[in-house]
């Protein structure tokens, strides 16, 4: 995975470059029987796109809870000696690209906390929007000095839904859930876990993916499908928005803690999700095809090649070629191995950018038209080198498609978009950013085309990066905001990085 020069990774950016930053990737497991630390490791290593900064996995044996988390990619975390420690019958997981909180190691999931009975554990998906009003619900339920991750430093949502769940001696973990859910707001879904049972919610708008699959011993719960593909499970269907399932020894049990008001996130199907993937019944490389034969009826030109930014922009092209009947081909050649490592780039290697990750193929795109297809455009500092890379390496002319319209507002719920005044087609005309880049010409899909290649009403798809239009409201500006909670509940306490859970020591947080 690519590494940005702030050291955080990203699948498909070049360096020096922020654009649309992964969701985070959770994943569940109840299986008797099963090696579960092992499933919820390939479970991850299916999700890693939507997260590389860190990983982690909590599993239970139905006594204790043990959590191994630490900073980096999932095969970087994990080895058969950490998931050999890591026994018993359920487990939940998670990959995180930071969207609330700092990247550090207190902000690793999954979150562990003491209840009444026993322990949670939790990870999650999405980002809330009133972390502000649930400060002040922490601290008058438990008091600023609150012992759980807000004490240890965790500076992130999760923190405060793990508070939340703590519940008191008069309530089950499932009794609390029920009513802390209802008072969530934003984007949410969730995995969590006691000793004995595994949970699994999601927001009411279902603004991020998530998945319920059968093992043939088993249950997976996932934030996509691949992951249940990748542990054998066969896909049941989706967790409904408003639902939360419980599954233990008696089976799977479900309960809708509010009335569904679908607003799926559409950028999952231009770029975030794995191509693989299905989301409410639509094959997400389906949708990017169908995104990039709409691009070539909307704005066709004449030309030799179609190329993609590779590997996002892949789907698209190969739609734009199979419509506008232009050659589809590789003019890019990707080091797939460039940021799998914590080496950042010196300033020299930094200022060429792209070549780091990219390299023309110059007897394929010497003296051809070219079209070059992407799925959007954030700042354009990517966009405005490769279009100069491929006109170094003998491109005649390079007109640039996207198969996205112009990202004009930030995401709130869970996609860490750059400022508001940062992002290129705030400030310009379609015209002036095609001038910026240095294209021959420039052209977006339609939000029309974009919403039709997915196959979902638009009444049900969250556009606000697109339109400004929030399906769930925001609150004022000074409580909104990445660092929001960088001033937690309560002081940590250096050094502690082992936890009795429970008040009989039912759980353990262990640090590698």
């Amino acid at each position: 995975m690519p590494l940005r020069p702030d050291g955080r990774l990203n699948h498909d950016l070049m360096p020096g470059e922020k654009g649309p930053q992964d969701a985070c990737g959770v994943f569940g497991v109840w299986a008797p029987g099963e090696e579960v630390a092992k499933l919820s490791y390939f479970g991850l290593y299916a999700l890693q796109h939507r997260g590389q900064e860190s990983a982690g996995i909590a599993a239970s044996n139905g006594e204790q809870i043990l959590v191994y988390k630490d900073m980096g990619l999932v095969s970087q975390v994990f080895d058969e000696t950490a998931l050999g420690a890591l026994r018993g019958h359920l487990a939940v997981a998670h990959c995180r690209y930071s969207t609330t909180g700092g990247v550090t190691w207190e902000n690793a999931q999954p979150t562990l906390g003491a209840t009444a009975s026993g322990t949670v554990a939790l990870g999650h998906n999405g980002n809330l929007t009133n972390s502000a009003e649930l400060v002040g619900l922490v601290a008058e339920r438990y008091g600023a000095q609150h012992r759980g991750e807000l004490a240890r430093g965790n500076t992130t949502d999760t923190a405060l839904i793990t508070a939340l769940l703590t519940g008191d001696s008069d309530h089950t973990l499932e009794q609390t859930a029920l009513e802390v859910l209802p008072r969530l707001r934003g984007a949410f879904s969730l995995v969590f876990m006691d000793e004995r049972t595994l949970y699994a919610a999601r927001d009411p708008q279902g603004v991020r993916p998530l998945v319920l699959g059968r093992l043939e011993r088993g249950w997976v719960v996932a934030s996509e499908t691949p992951a249940l593909d990748i542990v054998g499970a066969s896909f049941v269907r989706e967790v409904e928005p408003g639902e939360l399932i419980m599954i233990d020894d008696d089976g799977l049990r479900s309960q809708r803690f509010a009335e569904t008001k679908r607003a799926g996130c559409v950028f999952e199907y231009v770029y975030l999700a794995r191509p693989d993937t299905v989301i409410n019944g639509r094959s997400v490389h389906a949708a990017r095809v169908e995104m990039g034969r709409a691009l070539a009826r909307e704005h066709p030109v004449d030309a030799d090649l179609v190329i993609p930014t590779p590997e996002s922009g892949t789907p698209a092209a190969v739609g734009y070629a199979q419509e506008s009947g232009i050659p589809f081909g590789q003019g890019l050649t990707k080091n797939a191995y460039v940021g799998r490592t914590f080496i950042q780039p010196s300033d020299t290697l930094r200022q060429l950018g792209i070549r780091l990750k990219l390299n023309p193929l110059r007897e394929v795109i010497r003296g051809k038209r070219l079209v070059v297809v992407d799925d959007s455009i954030v700042r354009g500092n990517t966009q405005r080198a490769l279009v100069r890379m491929l006109r170094e390496a003998g491109a005649a002319e390079v007109h640039v498609r996207i198969s996205s319209p112009p990202v004009k507002w930030p995401c709130f719920y869970g996609i860490d978009f750059a400022s508001r005044a940062e992002l290129i087609a705030n400030g310009l005309s379609v015209d002036e950013v095609g001038q910026s880049l240095g294209a021959d010409s420039l052209g977006y899909i339609t939000l029309d085309g974009m919403i039709a290649a997915t196959q979902q009403a638009e009444s049900q798809l969250c556009t606000a990066c697109f339109t400004g239009k929030y399906p769930i409201p925001l609150p004022a500006d000074d409580q909104l905001g990445k660092h929001l909670l960088e001033t937690p509940l309560g002081a940590p306490e250096d050094g502690l990085h082992a936890l009795s859970a429970s008040p009989g020591g039912g759980g353990a947080l262990a640090r590698p």
